[in-house]
């Protein structure tokens, strides 16, 4: 799942998410609030004897969270890399960046434990006096900067495939108010934009470098939308 910084400021997004079984890159605010490499906050008060055991995180005027952007600025030079993630119209696309595995910080003093840890990626190009770009990420722990950008950068192949899809193919001309036929107005812009990238991608200089879709087999039990019920 790609998303915006916009979709960031809601937790339980990223959350509910997890809970999807779904893996994220999000883009992020640089005042996000996270716990840096092998710091976390504080376990509960230890018990006096009285009363319920404390359950509840802390945190003490030493051990505080930091913001995205101070986080960046505290990794050594070491922790960049420059990375190209596509072919852009007149030149490779490449920036630095730094990925480092942080736990997110946010209302985590009402918590008994603290979040997961996720990747944070990082992109400071060379010659910005900061970041321009930050991200969250629940892929692997084992995984490549090189994977993190590369997925991060996707969207603005999705972007442009949403572009393409309103002006050429008439996605943003639905006016009805139901959701039924906004999804079969939706459904058939998408299988058409399918169709033409497809034919595209057969003229040069793609050239036959993807292979022709093949028609699924139809199973058995199929029965078209609407069509009356066998006897």
């Amino acid at each position: 799942m790609l998303a915006d910084a916009g979709y960031e400021i809601d937790t339980k997004f990223r959350t509910a998410l997890t809970e999807m079984g779904l893996a994220y890159v999000v883009g992020v605010q640089s005042s996000v609030r996270l716990w840096p490499p092998g710091s976390g906050p504080l376990a509960p008060k230890a018990w006096s004897g009285q009363g319920r055991p404390p359950t509840l995180l802390r945190r003490d005027a030493q051990t505080q969270p930091l913001s995205a952007e101070q986080l960046a600025k505290s990794l050594p030079a070491d922790a960049w890399r420059d990375i190209a993630w596509r072919e852009g119209a007149d030149r490779t696309l490449r920036s630095r960046f730094a990925a480092a595995r942080v736990r997110p910080a946010h209302r985590d003093y009402w918590r008994w434990q603290p979040h997961d840890e996720e990747w944070l990626l990082i992109e400071w190009p060379e010659g910005e006096s900061a970041p321009i770009k930050y991200w969250l990420s629940t892929l692997p722990a084992d995984a490549s900067i090189a994977r993190l950008v590369e997925t991060a950068k996707l969207r603005w192949r999705i972007e442009r495939d949403y572009q393409e899809l309103k002006q050429e193919l008439g996605l943003d001309h639905y006016e009805g108010r139901g959701w039924r036929g906004f999804h079969h107005h939706m459904a058939l812009c998408v299988a058409a934009y399918g169709f033409l990238t497809a034919e595209r991608s057969l003229i040069p200089p793609s050239g036959l470098k993807i292979s022709l879709f093949e028609a699924p087999a139809i199973p058995p039990s199929y029965r078209p939308r609407g069509s009356a019920r066998p006897s």
